[in-house]
């Protein structure tokens, strides 16, 4: 039995691939209204749990107002983690597939008990779907690792770690959505297959409102394959419409291992969702306009064709990876013949990208390669931020000691040059944590930088240490009196930052560990 790799030590047994995509097609054609379908609680102990979740055809349970259809996802007893940390800001996420997710899943007692009976097995759990289906198992696998995995084991692979794969899965929701799950290392449990040209993994790219009128009818002809499994058909000009208005706009952004079919047996295999996004949108464009209406249709015929796809590619195992390191090297003409690339050229090839388009992929590379240069440089100042604390922490305690004064009193007072020279040390370290923040403000930084442990306890550290010295300052200079209380208008965002990456960190309730405020 073959395994495919999916780099960070993921390989997944092809045949457990080929099995998921059976049963997500198998619980589309059940003529009942259940969710989802669960298969392996009496195989083998070795054998893992499946749990298959249907898709939706109607139009009201993949679009619910909202122009993108989004909402924020305000639920942090079920998903405390997707949100940006010190930003302090919610993801946004289909609105229609969390509803559904949340009254015909986890509304289902069956649901939990299954997956709880699993766990306590210590069995591998696999949420599996198809087309909105992979939607609803990405919400399930998220909410099973919020619920069930311990940090301890988050930091590799285990056999009993969950995977989510999906096959043609809209994406579910923005970029802090992905920022999240990139930053609690959780990417990695999703795999996400896409063929060339399925347009489905691309409708939430466009703001709904702008489909609406070819929508209904592509879920009306997706609706009809699914069930009948026959040749539906759909008119030419909806079709062309319903394509050209999703190819022009971007909104959501992927997330997890993207394993693109190229259509002649190879797959190309990106985790970095920048390049992803780039290759949802170039890699089903056309060249030329007498492609138009053929790529149309091939877009939404392709959304059942990952089985006969998959069986070719399975068989060859020909697999090209785009990590960051060939990103930054890829070849920008369709030409290149040098032996190092040849490989990575021809999957371009196959997937029709063209000089821009291969341009655009670079572009992602040298993003994420500068985030990490960003965070080289911050590492840099992790001395001279130890230096002033301990300045703080040692020198300058031990004089207030002495002068039987606490450092708040006694830096309020500014009666000695050790007070002047604590605060300019106090000046030094804000420099540099707001420089921190400004950069996570706009996310300039590698997104598990607040989960890293390290500056988690070193925040901490410096938070507990110098924002009484600030506060102390705020009111020596009556700010108060003109700005208002320090706590209401005048808290820097290094502090309101750091107690959140705590808070996060320690699974702390908002707002909790406020001691450095006295």
């Amino acid at each position: 039995m073959a395994n495919l790799n999916l780099g960070e030590n993921i390989e997944v047994n092809t045949e457990l691939i080929k099995k998921a995509y059976s049963l997500a097609i198998k619980v589309h054609s059940k003529s009942s209204e259940k969710a989802y379908d669960v298969e392996g609680s009496s195989r083998r102990s070795s054998d893992p749990i499946i749990f298959s979740f249907s898709g939706c055809w109607s139009e009201n349970s993949w679009y619910d107002g909202e122009p993108f259809g989004v909402t924020e996802i305000n639920l942090p007893l079920l998903f405390p983690s997707l949100r940006s940390i010190g930003v302090n800001e919610n993801a946004l996420v289909n609105k229609a597939f969390l509803q559904r997710f949340v009254d015909k899943i986890l509304g289902n007692s069956d649901f939990d008990r299954e997956v709880q009976k699993a766990v306590k097995e210590n069995k591998q759990i696999l949420f599996t779907g198809h087309s909105s289906g992979g939607s609803i198992a990405n919400l399930a696998t998220i909410w099973f690792l919020e619920k069930y995995l311990k940090p301890e084991y988050n930091s590799k692979i285990s056999p009993s770690s969950p995977l989510c794969v999906t096959f043609g899965c809209p994406l579910t929701g923005n970029h802090i959505f992905s920022h999240s799950l990139r930053r609690e290392n959780w990417a990695r449990y999703f795999i996400h297959f896409v063929m060339r040209y399925d347009i489905v993994p691309r409708i939430m790219l466009a703001p709904i409102s702008s489909i609406k009128l070819e929508f209904q009818k592509v879920l009306q002809f997706l609706n009809a394959k699914s069930v009948n499994l026959a040749h539906a058909s759909i008119d030419t000009f909806d079709a062309l419409n319903f394509h050209m208005k999703v190819m022009k706009n971007a909104s959501s952004v992927p997330f997890g291992t993207h394993v693109f079919c190229t259509g002649n047996g190879k797959l190309v295999i990106l985790r970095n969702p920048d390049a992803i996004l780039q290759l949802l949108l170039y890699s089903s464009q056309f060249c030329r306009e007498e492609e138009c209406t053929d790529i149309a249709h091939r877009s939404l015929q392709q959304h059942f064709g990952y089985e006969s796809d998959l069986q070719d590619s399975f068989q060859m195992l020909n697999v090209v990876y785009l990590e960051s390191e060939q990103l930054e090297q890829l070849p920008l003409s369709s030409d290149s013949t040098s032996s190092d690339i040849a490989t990575i050229n021809s999957a371009l090839n196959d997937l029709g990208l063209s000089t821009r388009a291969r341009l655009c992929l670079c572009a992602a590379g040298e993003l994420e390669k500068r985030k990490i240069g960003n965070k080289e440089s911050i590492d840099l100042k992790k001395p001279d931020i130890e230096k002033a604390m301990k300045y703080l922490e040692e020198d300058y305690r031990l004089n207030c000691e002495n002068r039987g004064l606490g450092c708040y009193d006694a830096f309020k007072l500014q009666e000695t040059p050790k007070d002047f020279d604590a605060n300019v040390k106090r000046l030094e370290l804000a420099g540099i944590w707001d420089e921190i923040i400004e950069m996570l403000k706009r996310y300039e930084l590698p997104d598990a930088f607040e989960g890293l442990r390290d500056w988690v306890l070193l925040g901490t550290r410096y938070r507990r240490l110098v924002e009484p010295l600030d506060i102390a300052n705020y009111y020596r200079h009556l700010k108060n009196e003109d700005t208002g209380a320090y706590m209401i208008r005048g808290r820097p965002k290094r502090y309101k930052f750091t107690q959140r990456w705590r808070e996060h960190a320690d699974k702390m309730p908002a707002e909790s560990s406020g001691e450095s405020c006295f």
